[in-house]
């Protein structure tokens, strides 16, 4: 087992070595390489976004654990799970007014579990809450999200207040984890199970871009017409690979601390 390792402490090593514009490239070459591997073993490419919802409902379960088992709420950014409440009620009203189906049921779901979560964070474990490290100030992307929303939504034909609430719900996801990052980075130390959650968010997040980056490249560019015209088809993409970036630094830093048998993670400054 150690003489397996010992290539990955190597390459780990290198990396850290490598200025942030090598790093910077060697994450899209990744990226890019795991997007090829996806195309070629994943026919229907649907799946992915199954897989994604799979995914992020684990990473829901560890939460849950987390908060009725370990009776703590400690390194859970309560601001993050408010934007997530915020994105997951527009986006619900929207389905509802606009294309009820099945994803409907399954934000309804997730909509219900993360009420649940904010409620025990504010009343039922207030005393583990970490308020003085959960210090990001929302308004700073919900704002913007709103400013952008009226700028760049979809042209179809619905609603015009339908179709820029629409667009808040899909700026406000790529943006809504930002919180629980800056609590993380306050900590500098992240316990195993909010770890786990975070990570889980940063594979669903990557499973559902590459979701649309395939089906784009399948379509040869189709599908964004489809969407409509103007900025708002590659805002949507943009707003996936946003998602997945915002997150991928956190997830080498947990993949690395996992490999090194280390349960509990410790982030280095500057991470977000």
């Amino acid at each position: 087992m150690r003489g397996a390792k010992r290539p990955i402490y190597a390459v780990a090593a290198w990396v850290r070595r490598q200025p942030p514009k090598v790093k910077a490239f060697l994450c899209v070459v990744t990226g890019m390489a795991a997007l090829v591997f996806l195309r070629f073993i994943v026919h229907d490419h649907d799946n992915l976004f199954v897989a994604s919802e799979a995914v992020h409902a684990l990473g829901i379960s560890v939460l849950i654990y987390k908060l009725t088992k370990e009776r703590t709420c400690a390194g859970l950014s309560l601001k993050s799970q408010d934007l997530t409440a915020l994105f997951l009620a527009v986006r619900l009203y929207c389905s509802f007014v606009m294309e009820y189906d099945i994803h409907t049921l399954l934000d309804s779901a997730t909509l219900a579990t993360t009420l649940w979560v904010i409620y025990m964070i504010r009343f039922k474990l207030k005393s583990s809450y970490m308020e003085d490290k959960d210090n990001f100030a929302i308004y700073y992307v919900v704002v913007p999200c709103a400013l952008l929303a009226f700028a760049v939504h979809p042209s179809t034909s619905h609603n015009i207040f339908n179709r820029i609430c629409w667009a808040f719900c899909v700026y406000l996801e790529a943006v809504s984890v930002l919180p629980q990052l800056r609590l993380m980075q306050n900590t500098k130390i992240v316990e195993p199970f909010t770890a786990h959650y975070v990570f889980a968010l940063g594979v669903a997040r990557f499973l559902s871009c590459a979701h649309w980056v395939l089906q784009v490249l399948d379509t040869r560019g189709r599908l964004l017409t489809a969407l409509g015209y103007g900025l708002w088809p590659s805002m949507v993409l943009l707003a996936e690979i946003v998602q997945t970036f915002i997150l991928a630094d956190f997830c080498y830093y947990y993949v690395k601390s996992l490999v090194g048998g280390q349960l509990v993670l410790r982030l280095p400054s500057g991470v977000v």
